[in-house]
């Protein structure tokens, strides 16, 4: 990747800080392709002089979509949303993005999907995910698609948000305990990125589904973060009548759509290249996350610690 030029989108997010870096590291140029550069501009100080470019663009609007991808060797599209407008960002969103790298000249594009990608996913989310592949491939057929499943590090908004949780409430519901997951490690997917981004040959034009090395159902990964952080509330599973209930409900943590998420497993599928195609070996969860759960912990780093 030495001297090319690649162009993130959502550079300045979770998952783009460690792509960046990655990339940094490997003497790429980057251009950090974001809404407000402001957001990202925190990143400057990993590269060297000239070595990091921000321009302000909404994959929305393929005329700033355009000027972002000008002359770049490389295109990677982080972004994606939880909840709203699926089409506008998952979809038209995702065709903007692989439409300009094909025009562009680029060479690799990689983009970031989901597992659960699906258009018969009894969520919105899912189905959108699907079509954004699709509309990819067909605009740029040697794409890389990465499907990870839930994504964990020091910033995430998933282990962190029920460690919050976990650290200061007595009572812990559980929606969907028995819903399996594979949370894979932020760093092992920004590795995963910059090997598809540096050799289109080998893996342009496949999918690829991200997952850890342990699956987990939604009750252990609760009762693993609250035993790590030393904490010990009541964990209660809260039926799926209840659960659909309050999904449908507004003002609730859960939406609708999220609800119809959780219906379903997120490991990656037997049938599906994964990480180890990637030449990458996974990260378990409990090599990395104590390390800054720690902060959740009643006395901080200077509380008991339990042993497993």
């Amino acid at each position: 990747m030495k001297n090319k030029l690649v162009t993130i989108f959502g550079g300045g997010g979770f998952l783009g800080r460690y792509v960046v870096q990655d990339l940094l590291a490997a003497g790429a140029r980057v251009r950090i392709a974001q809404r407000d550069p402001r957001d990202a501009w925190y990143l400057k100080p990993l590269g060297g002089l000239g070595q990091t470019q921000f321009i302000a663009a909404d994959i929305t609007r393929p005329e700033t979509v355009e000027r972002a991808v000008a002359g770049a060797d490389g295109v990677v599209n982080l972004v994606g949303i939880l909840s709203g407008d699926f089409e506008k960002y998952h979809v038209d969103g995702a065709r903007n993005v692989a439409e300009a790298a094909a025009a562009s000249g680029a060479e690799s594009l990689v983009h970031i999907s989901a597992i659960g990608a699906d258009a018969d996913s009894p969520s919105a989310y899912g189905r959108s995910k699907a079509e954004g592949e699709a509309a990819v491939r067909k605009a740029f057929a040697n794409a890389t698609i990465l499907r990870p499943s839930i994504v964990f590090g020091r910033e995430d908004q998933f282990i962190n948000r029920f460690a919050r949780m976990i650290s200061s409430a007595p009572i812990v519901p559980v929606l969907r305990g028995p819903t399996r997951f594979q949370p894979i490690y932020v760093a092992d997917v920004a590795a995963a990125v910059v090997k598809a981004l540096g050799d289109p040959e080998a893996y342009g034009g496949r999918v690829f589904e991200l997952g850890g090395p342990d699956i987990l159902t939604m009750d252990a990964l609760i009762r693993w973060i609250a035993k790590t952080i030393g904490r010990d509330p009541a964990i209660v599973d809260v039926p799926d009548g209840l659960g659909s209930m309050l999904a449908s409900l507004p003002g609730t943590p859960i939406t609708r759509d999220q609800w119809q998420m959780l219906l379903r497993d997120n490991v990656v599928a037997q049938d599906t290249a994964g990480v180890t195609e990637l030449g990458i070996t996974p990260t378990p969860l409990a090599t990395v996350a104590p390390g800054w759960l720690v902060q959740y912990r009643r006395h901080g780093r200077f509380g008991r610690k339990e042993h497993a």
